[in-house]
């Protein structure tokens, strides 16, 4: 007969001392919401002078970089204006220079310098008058034309950063450092982007799985997390935002209790079903849920008895339905990534089918130890891997 680990008791105890804990934890992370706040105030404020300074720059640089042309004689326009104060029609004979254009001593060529000098300041007046419409004129123009240069400046920009982000996050630890970096130092210019906000929300997951200390782990996953946030409060249509943010959710619900992983769960499931309503070809999001119902339908006893103490419909889940979501992402990208032939190969294990699980081990004995896709994943999977092997011997 089998006799649980704990009494009723001492599980009612086990319940009680952890909404104590969460209780604390909830105290806690209100304080640092209202401190949070506080410093992304404070940062908005610092932008905005930034972005004030940088555009009146701007403004200087438009300015000095379009002086006021030559007038060319031929005109019947300004030029004409130039010469009405003292002659009252334009001089197109002797006016002109070999390149045709008015020289800058037009008023030389009056008969009389008696006129010129009487007349002098009204000329001076009225050459001002042409030059103000013009800057002014040259301004508004430019003005426009610079914000086109400076947002396709911008686009291009964003595109060589996403570019970079994309394969430093496909290599080896320290490049996956070096893209986390990348992006922290381009978040003030392009915290408004979406696909840079979920490659950000991306680089703090990899740095969770590539960091060893466990406060740190916790660390990066509740910034990611935050970050991730932001996003979908702007688009919840994002198939990367939902994803990132599951996969983050469940991060940081590892270093969390029985409960609140519970409740992480209904969360991920959430979010990488809209994933996939939203992008039914990605391969990542089918076996991200092929994970989590692998999971689920090996929970602990605990682990069940907490979460039909809590919920009136605990999660569910089967071998066969994660053995689906596999095969799917094998359907969609062949190799995708060692982990996935491995879980494939368990299914089966677990399933009784023994002979297909040692062509899934074998098919994911092909495959590197570091995909393009799940590295991590794939890095423990190889241990599994072997383990299993070790068991078939036998």
């Amino acid at each position: 007969m089998y006799t649980p680990l704990l009494t009723q008791g001492e599980q009612v105890d086990v319940l009680e001392r952890l909404d104590s804990v969460l209780r604390n934890i909830a105290e806690l992370r209100k304080e640092v919401e209202e401190l949070r706040n506080s410093l992304q105030h404070l940062a908005a404020e610092i932008v905005g002078e930034v972005r004030s300074h940088l555009e009146e720059t701007q403004k200087v640089t438009r300015r000095r970089r379009f002086p006021f042309p030559r007038e060319r004689s031929d005109s019947t326009g300004s030029s004409s204006i130039y010469f009405t104060a003292s002659s009252g029609a334009a001089n197109t004979d002797d006016g002109e220079s070999e390149g045709g254009y008015t020289t800058a001593n037009a008023e030389s060529d009056y008969d009389r310098e008696s006129e010129r000098e009487s007349e002098e300041g009204e000329d001076e007046v009225s050459c001002e008058t042409v030059r103000t419409a013009r800057r002014d004129s040259l301004d508004l123009v430019n003005e426009d034309e610079t914000h086109l240069i400076l947002d396709s400046s911008l686009e291009e920009g964003l595109g060589q950063l996403l570019q970079q982000a994309d394969r430093l996050h496909n290599g080896d630890e320290q490049e996956k450092r070096e893209g986390f970096q990348l992006l922290l130092n381009n978040k003030l210019a392009y915290a408004d982007q979406k696909d840079f906000l979920w490659r950000l929300a991306r680089a703090h997951s990899d740095m969770y799985e590539i960091t060893e200390d466990t406060d740190e782990k916790r660390s990066y996953a509740t910034d990611g997390k935050e970050e991730i946030e932001i996003a979908l409060q702007k688009w919840d249509q994002s198939a990367e935002c939902h994803q990132w943010y599951a996969i983050l959710c469940g991060q940081l619900s590892e270093h969390e209790s029985i409960q609140k992983r519970i409740q992480t769960g209904y969360i991920f499931k959430e979010h990488i079903d809209k994933a996939i309503e939203l992008k039914p070809d990605d391969p990542k999001s089918y076996y991200l849920l092929g994970r989590w119902c692998y999971q689920i339908s090996h929970l602990g006893w605990l682990e069940k008895k907490t979460a039909a103490a809590l919920f009136e419909a605990p999660p569910t889940a089967t071998v066969q339905d994660a053995l689906q979501n596999f095969l799917r992402v094998e359907e969609l990208s062949p190799g995708f990534s060692k982990a996935g032939r491995v879980y494939i190969a368990k299914c089966y294990r677990d399933l009784g089918n023994n002979s297909a699980a040692g062509l899934w081990m074998n098919l994911a004995s092909e495959l590197p130890v570091h995909t393009k896709e799940v590295a991590i994943s794939d890095a423990e999977s190889e241990r599994e891997l072997e383990e299993m092997r070790s068991v078939w011997e036998e």
